[in-house]
């Protein structure tokens, strides 16, 4: 069987990570989480002393830099696990920044194009339909409003020991709204052959739910 692409997108905090994960183990596909190879390059730019707004600082460190994933969701710098380093808010903070790079993007987009040519894969991002895997067999465009999403993500670091405010969560959410749907590079929107998802009034299973239903009588996968 031909390697099968699933591409969901949406804003930050629209639970992609989480739906993604669950497709990707009810079809036994590679889960690849775009968001956290750009989290992760934020992660050693602050680790190095730098600006994330600084674009050439950033784009300086682009040859020493090696993201990879495993199988059981980590996420690693070189050799250093940041599964749970890029989850801080620092991180969050300043990751649209870097994400708006160009040539940082064209850095992790060719290893996810990589990732999506070995494997059939789940891939979740900002731009993986339009931009990433503009063929990809399905396109789910994932939304929910600044509201919800970040009552999500209040919940998600409580859970984690990150003890962040609602507001900030929500002033955040609405900065990385408006950085990335304006960037030059790939910005954030649907594409024009994805199906639209509202997930404001859905749990974790009906959204998944939703998406298999999608998939299946989208391309017959069992």
């Amino acid at each position: 069987m031909r390697n099968i692409a699933i591409a969901i997108d949406g804003p930050a905090a629209a639970g992609k990570s989480t739906i993604a994960k669950k497709v990707a183990k009810h079809y036994n596909f590679v889960y690849i989480d775009t968001g956290a190879m750009y989290r992760a390059f934020t992660w050693y730019v602050l680790k190095r002393g730098l600006d994330p707004q600084d674009e050439e600082a950033s784009n300086s460190l682009i040859p020493e830099v090696k993201v990879r994933l495993t199988a059981d969701h980590k996420v690693f710098v070189n050799d250093t696990d940041v599964s749970s380093a890029i989850r801080e808010p620092n991180v969050s903070g300043n990751v649209s920044y870097i994400a708006s790079y160009p040539k940082i993007r064209l850095f992790l987009t060719e290893q996810q194009r990589e990732m999506a040519k070995t494997n059939s894969v789940v891939m979740d991002g900002r731009d993986i339909g339009t931009y990433v895997l503009p063929n990809a067999d399905v396109k789910i465009f994932q939304t929910a409003s600044v509201a919800v999403r970040a009552k999500r993500r209040y919940l998600e670091n409580l859970e984690k020991g990150i003890n962040t405010s609602l507001e900030e969560i929500e002033k955040e959410l609405t900065m990385r709204d408006h950085i990335d749907s304006t960037r030059a590079m790939a910005p954030l929107k649907k594409a024009d052959d994805a199906f639209a998802l509202d997930t404001d009034d859905l749990s974790i299973d009906e959204v998944v739910a939703k998406i298999i239903k999608i998939v299946d009588k989208k391309i017959g996968v069992k």
